[in-house]
C-alpha cells in the first residue's frame, strides 16, 4: 500500500461504496423509509438461485480485500513479503511490518464481507446486528493501525495519517452506535459524509505523495506546505458535504419525476355509480326520450 497503486485501490473502491451509499440514503430520506436496507425475508421464502442469495456488497468486500492482500505480498511481480521473521538473523527481527499492517487491515474487511455472506446466504434469518458489528470492528482496527502506523515516517506523512484518522474515528463511532441504535437518518447522513471525506482524502494523498501537480515533492520543512495540508483537508470536508447535497438533489429530481409518472389523473378514471338519484334518473329518461324521438 506504500505505492501509488496501493493507495488508489482502497481510495477508488471506498469512493464507489460512498457514492452508492449516498444514493441509497438520499432515496431513503425522500421516500420516508424506516429502514435504509429492508431486512431480508426468511431464507425459505427467497429464491434458490445463488445470485439471489449471495450479497453483492459482501462479495465486493471480500474480492477487493483479497486483491489488496495479494498485492501487499506479491506486488510488484517477483517479490514475496509473506515472511514475517528473518530466521537467518540471530536477532530474529520482524520483516515487512508496513505490509503486515495493511494485510491486517484488509483481513478484517475480508472478515466483514464473509460475515455479510454468511448472514444473508447461509443463515435461515439475516443477522443484521452481526453484520454491523463486523463492519464496525473492521473500521476500529483501521483506526488503531493508522494511529500507530507512524514508524519511520516523515513529518508530512505523519500529519496526513493523523488527518486520515480523524474522519475514520468518527465513522467508526457512528458504525458502533448503529449496532445498538440502528436506522437513524442522522447517522445515515453522517456516515455517508465521512465515507466521502475518507475516500477523497485518500485520493488526495496519492497526489500529495506520489504525483504532485507542480512536479516538486511536498517538503515537511516548509511551513507553507504543512499549513496547506490542513487547509486542503478542511476543503475535503466541505467538498464531501457538497457531493452529498448534489447527490441528494439529483435523487430528488429523479424521485419527483418518477412519482409524477406514476400518478394517475383522476379525471380519466372514475368509479361507476352504483345507484342514481331521482334527478339523474329523470335526466337519463329525458335523454332517452329525445333519442327515441330523433330516431
Amino acid at each position: 500500500m506504500g505505492t501509488l497503486e496501493g493507495h488508489l485501490l482502497p481510495g477508488i473502491c471506498l469512493l464507489i461504496f460512498s457514492l452508492h451509499y449516498s444514493v441509497m440514503v438520499s432515496l431513503a430520506l425522500l421516500r420516508g423509509q424506516r429502514f435504509l436496507k429492508p431486512p431480508l425475508t426468511p431464507k425459505e421464502k427467497r429464491g434458490h438461485r445463488w445470485w439471489q442469495l449471495v450479497p453483492v456488497e459482501g462479495m465486493m468486500k471480500v474480492a477487493i480485500s483479497l486483491t489488496g492482500i495479494i498485492t501487499e505480498f506479491f506486488y510488484p511481480p517477483g517479490v514475496n513479503r509473506m515472511m514475517m521473521v528473518d530466521w537467518e538473523d540471530p536477532r530474529r527481527p520482524f520483516l515487512f511490518y508496513d505490509n503486515w499492517y495493511h494485510v491486517t487491515m484488509y483481513g478484517f474487511f475480508t472478515l466483514s464481507g464473509i460475515v455479510d455472506i454468511v448472514s444473508r446466504a447461509c443463515q435461515a434469518q439475516q443477522n443484521v446486528k452481526l453484520e454491523r458489528a463486523a463492519e464496525a470492528l473492521a473500521f476500529c482496527v483501521l483506526v488503531l493501525l493508522m494511529a500507530f502506523h507512524l514508524e519511520n515516517k516523515g513529518t508530512l506523512e505523519v500529519r496526513t495519517h493523523l488527518l486520515f484518522v480523524a474522519p475514520t474515528f468518527l465513522l467508526t463511532l457512528v458504525l458502533t452506535m448503529e449496532v445498538w441504535v440502528p436506522d437513524q437518518p442522522t447517522l445515515w447522513v453522517l456516515k455517508t459524509w465521512m465515507g466521502l471525506v475518507l475516500s477523497t482524502w485518500m485520493l488526495q494523498l496519492c497526489v500529495l505523495m506520489y504525483v504532485p501537480p507542480s512536479g516538486q515533492p511536498w517538503r515537511a520543512e516548509n511551513p507553507g506546505d504543512l499549513a496547506f495540508l490542513l487547509i486542503f483537508f478542511c476543503w475535503h470536508l466541505g467538498f464531501g458535504a457538497i457531493v452529498l447535497a448534489a447527490v441528494y438533489g439529483l435523487c430528488s429530481l429523479w424521485h419527483h419525476r418518477i412519482s409524477s409518472w406514476r400518478e394517475v389523473p383522476r379525471a380519466k378514471y372514475q368509479l361507476c355509480p352504483r345507484s342514481y338519484s331521482s334527478e339523474e334518473l329523470e335526466k337519463l329518461g329525458t335523454e332517452a326520450m329525445l333519442q327515441d324521438g330523433g330516431i
